[in-house]
């Protein structure tokens, strides 16, 4: 008896230890700009920060610590870190994009590829989603805890977003999709 219970505590350890072990795969956006448009099958998650913004700090702490986010980034999305105020050149869907040097002492100027991105509405965290061919799908804006960007992320990457508006989805998630979901991930 007390061999299955320690069998039975020992396997929720290692099983609990995996579940937290997932780590996102993050990319550049030079390694996501160069991918084959043509055989990939991911959608692109773009997490736009700033060195100075706490909110995305606080989402790199919580958020994209979480293991159901983790797993599905890896697993339907190219993940991708860009720092808004950096200094990468590179090109996005055949578009060039670059930022200009800043004087030294000043605020670094938001790069090309936010302002394109995220127009007139610029803040961080924001997060850009893109459709297989790297077009444009949404913009996310704001510190999204982990379960609300569970929501979001499984609504594109299932293709649920073809069939529900999202405020019903954010109604019928937790009774209808999680479950269905949450088998999906475990399968696979």
């Amino acid at each position: 008896m007390k061999t299955k219970i320690l069998l039975f505590l020992t396997l929720g350890i290692l099983i609990g230890t995996s579940a937290r072990a997932q780590q996102i795969e993050w990319k550049t956006i030079e390694q996501a700009a160069k991918t084959d448009t043509k055989s990939n099958t991911k959608l692109y998650f773009i997490d736009f920060y700033t060195s100075w913004c706490g909110w995305c700090k606080k989402m790199d702490r919580e958020t994209f610590t979480d293991p159901t986010v983790a797993l599905i980034l890896n697993k339907y999305y190219i993940p991708v870190k860009f720092n808004a105020e950096g200094n990468s050149e590179f090109y996005w869907k055949g578009d060039k994009y670059n930022n200009v040097a800043t004087a030294p002492g000043n605020r670094p100027n938001t790069h090309s590829f936010a302002k394109k991105v995220l127009g007139a509405k610029m803040g961080f965290p924001s997060f850009g989603l893109f459709k297989t061919d790297q077009s444009q799908l949404t913009v996310i804006q704001g510190y999204q805890s982990a379960n609300d960007l569970v929501v979001i992320l499984w609504y594109f990457a299932s293709g649920d977003n073809k069939r529900y508006n999202f405020e019903k989805y954010q109604l019928i998630f937790d009774k209808e999709i999680r479950p269905s979901m949450n088998a999906k991930l475990a399968s696979e």
